[in-house]
C-alpha cells in the first residue's frame, strides 16, 4: 500500500508536470501565430494598404481587428464586422489615446514639423521591430457555436493617414485545450490500471522476497523449543537477506557453544561440590556416631575448599552475566607487594621485582589482587624452590605482571587448555593440591574484562605466566 501510494503521488506529479509543459508549449505556439499574423497586416499597412481591403485570415481561427486610438473598428473579416474589440489591452488602451492626442498637438507645434511626423511615424515603418502584447480572451465569431478562447496579439501601427491604431491577431486555443483535455483523461484512464499493476507486482516481489524471511522464523520458532543445533536455511542470494541467515546461524553456533559451556560448567561445578560436601556429611556423620573420631583439621580443612569453590563460582557466574569491572585507578606496584605481605603458609618464598615509581592500570583492585593471587597460588603448587612476581612496563608502554616458578613447566599443547574450567593437567589431579581447576580459568576472564591477555612462556626451567595490561590513561 505504501509503494502504491508513493507511484501515485509520483504519477499525478509527473502527469501535471506534463500537462502544464503541453499546455505550455501548445499556448507559445498559438502566441507565435497570433504574432506572426499580427506583423503580417501590420506590414500591409505600412506598405500603404487601404484598411478595407487588407487580406484578412480566417476570422474562425485567426481572427483579426484593427482598431484606432477612440476604440473603433477601422478594419475587419466579415464574420467580426459590426462586433466591439475583441480585446481592451494593447499600447493605446487605458488613456493611452489622450496621451497620443497631447504628443500630436506638441509637433504640430514644433517648428520642424516635417521631422517630428517622420520621428512619430518611424516605429511604425519596419513593423517586424515592434513587440507585441499579449492575452487571453474568449471570443464568439459564429454564434451558433458560442464562445472559444484565443491568444491575442495587440500590435500598435499607423495607417497610411498617420493614424495611430491597434493590430489585435488572434489564435485559436481550442486545440491545445483539447490537447490538453486528452492527455488528462488519457491519464486518469490509465492510472487507477498502472496502479493496480504496480500493488499486485510489488506485492508478489515484496512475498518473493520475504519468503527466505519467513522460512527463517519458522525455523527459528522451532528452534527456540530447545534444540539448538538446527540453523535456518541459508539463501543462495548475497543480498541482506542472506547475510541475516548468515548471521542467525552464526549467532546460533554461539549461543549452542555458550549453552553447552554452561551446561558442562553446572556438571563439573555439581561433580566438584559433591566431594566436599560428601566428606563432611561422613566426617560429622561419624563424629555423631563416635564423638572420639572427630577430626576438626579435616572439617575446617574441607570448609575452607568448599568456601573458595563456591566463591570462585559466583565469581564466574558474575563474569558469565557480563559484569565489567570498576573503573578506579590501581597502582599495580603498591597491589602486588601489599598482597604478598599478606600472604602466610606459603611453601616457597616469593621473590617481588617492581620498579621504584608507580605502574598504575584501570580496573577493579578487587578482582587484580584475585588475579594474583590464583597465579601465585598455581606457582606455589608447581615450584621447586623459587617463584618470582615482576611488574614492569613493556615496548609500547603497557604493564606487564609475570609470575614465575621452576617447576615442571607447562606442554606447548596445553597452554591454551589449562585455562578453560575445571582442567587439571595429570601431575596436578589431586584434589589436595591440584585445586578445582578454576583459577586459571578466572584468571583469563578477568584479565580479558580488563582489556588484557595471558600466555605462558617457557623459564627454563619452569613457567612464566605473563600477563599484559592497558596503563592507566590508555
Amino acid at each position: 500500500m505504501a509503494a502504491t501510494a508513493v507511484v501515485a503521488v509520483a504519477l499525478t506529479a509527473a502527469g501535471l508536470t506534463v500537462l502544464a509543459v503541453l499546455r505550455h508549449n501548445l499556448v507559445h505556439s498559438a502566441e507565435l501565430q497570433a504574432e506572426t499574423t499580427a506583423h503580417d497586416v501590420a506590414a500591409q499597412l505600412v506598405a500603404g494598404a487601404d484598411p478595407a481591403r487588407l487580406r484578412l485570415p480566417d476570422a474562425e481561427n485567426e481572427p483579426v481587428q484593427i482598431v484606432s486610438l477612440d476604440r473603433r473598428v477601422l478594419a475587419a473579416d466579415d464574420d467580426l464586422a459590426g462586433k466591439p474589440p475583441m480585446a481592451d489591452f494593447g499600447p493605446y488602451s487605458k488613456g493611452a489615446a489622450d496621451e497620443e492626442e497631447d504628443k500630436e498637438d506638441e509637433d504640430e507645434d514644433d517648428e520642424d514639423d516635417e521631422d517630428a511626423e517622420d520621428e512619430s511615424s518611424s516605429p511604425s515603418t519596419d513593423p517586424s521591430s515592434a513587440e507585441p502584447e499579449f492575452g487571453d480572451v474568449w471570443l464568439t465569431v459564429d454564434a451558433e457555436d458560442g464562445p472559444h478562447p484565443f491568444r491575442v496579439a495587440a500590435l500598435a501601427v499607423r495607417t497610411p493617414g498617420g493614424q495611430p491604431a491597434t493590430v489585435y491577431a488572434g489564435s485559436s486555443l481550442e486545440t491545445a485545450h483539447s490537447a490538453v483535455a486528452d492527455a488528462r483523461q488519457a491519464m486518469l484512464i490509465g492510472l487507477p490500471p498502472l496502479l493496480t499493476v504496480v500493488a499486485l507486482v510489488t506485492w508478489l516481489v515484496t512475498r518473493r522476497a520475504l519468503r527466505p524471511v519467513e522460512a527463517i522464523r519458522r525455523q527459528l520458532a522451532e528452534i527456540v523449543d530447545g534444540d539448538l543445533s538446527r540453523r535456518v536455511p541459508e539463501p543462495g542470494s548475497r543480498d541482506e537477506i542472506g547475510r541475516l541467515a548468515s548471521t542467525t546461524n552464526a549467532t546460533l553456533a554461539a549461543l549452542e557453544e555458550s549453552t553447552e559451556r554452561q551446561r558442562r560448567f553446572i556438571a563439573d561445578a555439581a561433580h566438584e561440590l559433591r566431594s566436599p560436601i560428601a566428606s563432611l556429611r561422613t566426617q560429622l556423620e561419624v563424629a555423631q556416631a563416635h564423638p572420639e573420631l572427630l577430626e576438626l583439621d579435616g572439617l575446617i580443612g574441607d570448609t575452607i575448599r568448599l568456601e573458595h569453590l563456591a566463591a570462585d563460582l559466583l565469581l564466574l557466574a558474575r563474569l558469565d552475566a557480563g559484569e565489567q569491572p570498576r573503573a578506579d585507578r590501581v597502582d599495580l606496584t603498591v597491589l602486588v607487594r601489599e598482597e604478598l605481605e599478606h600472604r602466610v603458609r606459603d611453601r616457597v618464598a616469593v621473590q617481588i621485582v617492581t620498579p621504584e615509581q608507580a605502574v598504575a592500570v584501570t580496573g577493579s583492585r578487587t578482582q587484580l589482587a584475585r588475579v594474583l593471587g590464583n597465579l601465585v597460588d598455581n606457582a606455589q603448587r608447581h615450584a621447586a624452590s623459587t617463584v618470582r612476581v615482576a611488574v614492569d612496563r613493556d615496548a609500547d608502554g603497557r604493564v606487564v605482571l609475570s609470575v614465575t616458578d621452576d617447576g615442571p613447566g607447562v606442554p606447548p599443547a596445553e597452554r591454551d587448555r589449562i585455562f578453560q574450567r575445571f582442567v587439571r593437567l595429570d601431575d596436578a589431579r589431586s584434589r589436595d593440591e591440584g585445586g578445582a581447576g578454576l583459577g586459571l580459568a578466572i584468571v583469563r576472564d578477568v584479565v580479558e574484562r580488563h582489556g588484557g591477555t595471558i600466555h605462558v612462556t617457557d623459564a627454563a626451567p619452569g613457567a612464566r605466566f605473563v600477563v599484559t595490561l592497558p596503563a592507566a590513561g590508555e
